[in-house]
């Protein structure tokens, strides 16, 4: 029988030092490939098919009354917040908006140059506002709110802009946002010309831009009053052929006609120019992303 000082010299039991070790080896990781350029047909050439869906819906159900039941053509009316083509377009920039930060999030980790992290940060930044503002309508109410403040009498801060905003015959938002966001575009402009390294890319963007200025243009001209004189809608809607058109297939004048269907083409760029730069971003994920490991860490 072992004394207890033999006892003492006997090699402890070895115990696993972490769970990993008691669990044994990890089992092989499960690769998952994707073709990228397959991926990015069927989101772009889908989301562009669902934008002119709902500009087609809009024109038949909503305005055309194909459905004469108030609910589904509100349902389908492509320039409410509560519609079908507004919960899209919402869900459009969200994406956009994770797709950017993944970007951000590989070229961090790629030790890129503070020039390019800054860059790729700027753009979800600004795309993870949008979001907010889709679904809030916050540059609209932020308006609101520069409105009467301006117009608000007394001697307080918001009285200095009151004479430029008797000038500005539009929305209010427009006079606020509309610098910053010019700056903005320009920067977006000057960053993706030297990030992205091909002429599609580019293009795609340039045309996106351009998408989106032609939409505020639209935007500029309904907020004027319906007897100004820059205000092509009314012009438009006062031509003949027009307005009988309008009366004949959809009960309604050609002002008021033309002005819808400016919103509802105010949208689809809208919603355009987010898949062109969607598409865009997507195809420059694919050259910088084509083999990342994502490890999850306790």
């Amino acid at each position: 029988m072992a004394n207890d000082s033999e006892k003492k010299h006997e090699p402890a039991e070895a115990k696993p030092r972490d769970r990993k070790q008691a669990r044994g080896p990890l089992p092989d990781p499960t690769v998952v490939s994707l073709r990228h350029s397959r991926i990015i047909l069927y989101l772009i050439g889908g989301a562009i098919a669902a934008e002119v869906f709902f500009v087609l819906l809009d024109y038949h159900v909503n305005y055309g009354r194909l459905i004469d039941m108030g609910p589904i053509r509100r349902l389908s009316n492509i320039a409410r917040e509560d519609g079908l083509a507004s919960w899209f377009g919402t869900a459009q920039t969200l994406v956009i908006a994770l797709s950017l930060w993944w970007i951000y999030l590989i070229v961090k980790n790629q030790a890129a140059d503070r020039w390019t992290r800054a860059g790729w940060l700027t753009l979800a930044v600004f795309f993870s506002y949008m979001t907010v503002d889709d679904g809030a309508e916050v540059h609209e109410r932020m308006g609101t709110v520069f409105r009467t403040l301006f117009e608000r009498e007394g001697s307080g801060p918001g009285t200095i802009f009151s004479p430029l905003l008797d000038f500005f015959p539009s929305y209010t938002w427009q006079l606020v946002y509309m610098p910053i966001l010019g700056l903005l575009g320009v920067y977006i402009l000057i960053f993706l010309y030297k990030e992205l390294e091909d002429n599609f890319s580019r293009g795609l963007v340039v045309t996106a831009l351009g998408c989106f200025s032609v939409a505020v243009g639209l935007d500029f001209i309904e907020g004027l009053d319906e007897d100004h004189w820059f205000n092509l809608h009314k012009w438009l809607g006062d031509v003949e052929w027009v307005d009988t058109f309008t009366r004949e297939r959809f009960r309604r004048n050609g002002f008021t006609a033309v002005v819808h269907f400016s919103k509802s083409a105010e949208e689809f760029l809208e919603m355009l120019a987010n898949s062109l730069m969607w598409w865009a971003f997507l195809r420059r994920l694919g050259t910088i992303g084509e083999r990342v490991e994502v490890r999850l860490t306790r």
